[in-house]
């Protein structure tokens, strides 16, 4: 008599957090984007290259920079009804200067973070 392996119980990671933010910070600019996993498209994204943002900031690169991408991306998801996203940090990043502007402005506006 042959005993059948455990089924496996399905991977429900990606259907939990189906919303992930990821930033990425370089020396001139900052841009800010949330991703839909299972699918692996774009959902949303924010950055201070945007030509309509730049008249509007004194610098593209500093902490309040960061700040107004992560309100701007907030604002953007909830218009698509997005009320919910993790957060997806590099090895490097730490919950600290521009990675604080952006996930505390993103969580001002009204988005939840997992």
């Amino acid at each position: 008599m042959v005993i059948a392996p455990p089924a496996k119980p399905p991977r429900i990671i990606n259907f939990l957090k189906p919303y992930v933010l990821k930033m990425h910070f370089t020396n001139k600019f900052v841009s800010a984007q949330v991703i839909h996993f299972p699918t692996a498209t774009v959902a949303s994204s924010a950055s201070s290259q945007e030509k309509a943002l730049r008249p509007s900031m004194d610098s593209t690169c500093d902490v309040a920079a960061a700040a107004k991408i992560g309100k701007i991306l907030g604002e953007r998801l909830l218009l698509k009804g997005i009320p919910a996203v993790a957060i997806h940090l590099k090895r490097e990043q730490k919950y600290h200067g521009k990675v604080k502007a952006v996930i505390d402005s993103v969580r001002e506006v009204g988005v939840k973070l997992l």
